[in-house]
């Protein structure tokens, strides 16, 4: 159960902030929602309270879950798909949409590394954007850091 003002984490989406929980009558049955504001976009979803879990919706991750995400992102010995772009593409966001940070750092990885041995295509470099966008949000709130640290930190991982 989340706290009004507690921030979350929304498949696809990214990082909100519960704004309020709200009661609705829908089909005759009182039901409660939570109210996001996606913080990217200013977006707001209705989430059912009782349905958060099952939509994937969770809490920001810990500080301690943090290094993990490093030992993801420092993996050098991954097998990158080789087949087409619009394959890959399609692979990785299935992987964004899980709303999982490792999934997300492993997209992150493969695509910084593949960024090495050929040109991206525009929708993966924009996928490539959007996974560091949501991967900064996310361990700058875990460790209370301002984002251009967290950003830093995470291009010396692909370039130190």
């Amino acid at each position: 159960m989340f706290k009004v003002g507690e921030s979350a984490v929304y498949p696809a989406h990214g990082i909100t902030l519960i704004k309020r929980i709200d009661e609705r009558v829908v089909a005759g049955t009182k039901k409660s929602f939570y109210v996001l504001q996606v913080l990217e976009n200013q977006m707001t979803i209705m989430v059912p309270t009782e349905t958060a879990e099952a939509v994937g919706l969770r809490g920001i991750i810990s500080d301690g879950e943090v290094s993990q995400v490093y030992r993801i992102l420092k993996m050098r010995d991954v097998k990158i798909d080789q087949t087409t772009w619009n394959r890959r593409y399609r692979d990785y966001m299935e992987k964004i949409k899980t709303g999982s940070i490792y999934e997300i750092a492993e997209v992150l990885r493969d695509l910084f590394l593949l960024r090495h041995s050929k040109d991206l295509s525009f929708g993966e470099r924009k996928m490539l954007d959007q996974a560091k966008a949501f991967i900064v949000k996310e361990i700058s709130l875990a460790k209370h850091a301002q984002e251009a640290v967290i950003e830093q930190e995470i291009q010396q991982i692909f370039t130190g």
